[in-house]
């Protein structure tokens, strides 16, 4: 643990500033899902500290630094937060300083780390400090806020999480507009035991690596609005 907070506190690797704070009671999450988010994410960080290293140390190696890709993210009834990942991409451009395709920077490795999710551990951290739940709608992107439907932006009635509805229905197989659909139900059905229910069908679909990426994409195509 002193090794797992000595890199995640180390700004040149990480990009991490030390600006997140704590929140023991999340606004406007029950206090029974905050207090499993805050136990489980402790656990969970504590008990995956190896496998945090061993990600790192070979990111270090293979691609360099910094190793946390950390991105502006809507969360709770849209407030902007911090969230993190593994970085997957490698910074690549055109001769126009433009980035090229998402398919052509995922590294082999980021592709592994997609594959098998473990992007996403950084993410505890999130969890952790109140800014995400372990379950809810996944984080999208900042422009998406002005793309969505009245009823799609009931998707931010709730923190976003590592896993949600639409993950174990789908993934990034799903359209966006199925997508938005199993996360208005979650928001209109949310129980904890349904937390639980998944949480135990992530683990299955991270093994059986079901619904990775949409056919040409690196993993989603852009979301432009509903039709």
């Amino acid at each position: 643990m002193v090794l797992l907070a000595r890199i995640i506190s180390t700004k040149t690797l990480f990009w991490y500033n030390g600006t997140m704070g704590l929140n023991f009671f999340a606004p406007g999450m029950p206090p029974a899902k905050r207090l499993f988010d805050l136990l489980a994410s402790s656990l969970a960080i504590l008990v995956l500290s190896p496998v945090f290293l061993a990600v790192s140390l070979v990111l270090w190696a293979s691609e360099g630094r910094p190793l946390l890709f950390r991105q502006r993210r809507p969360g709770y009834r849209g407030q902007i937060f911090l969230c993190n990942k593994f970085r997957t991409m490698r910074q690549l451009a055109d001769k126009n300083g433009t980035p090229l395709p998402d398919s052509q920077r995922v590294s082999r490795l980021g592709k592994f780390l997609r594959s098998t999710s473990l992007d996403e551990l950084p993410e505890l951290l999130n969890v952790f400090s109140g800014e995400m739940s372990l379950v809810g709608p996944r984080p999208l992107l900042v422009q998406y806020l002005e793309r969505y439907s009245p009823e799609e932006a009931r998707r931010h009635d709730v923190y976003p999480g590592i896993t949600g509805w639409a993950q174990i229905n789908g993934r990034n197989s799903l359209s966006w507009e199925d997508k938005f659909k199993y996360d208005v139900w979650y928001v209109d059905h949310w129980s904890f035991l349904l937390d639980l229910k998944i949480i135990f069908l992530t683990v299955w679909k991270v093994l059986a690596r079901e619904g990775i990426n949409q056919p040409g994409q690196a993993t989603a195509e852009e979301f432009k609005g509903s039709k």
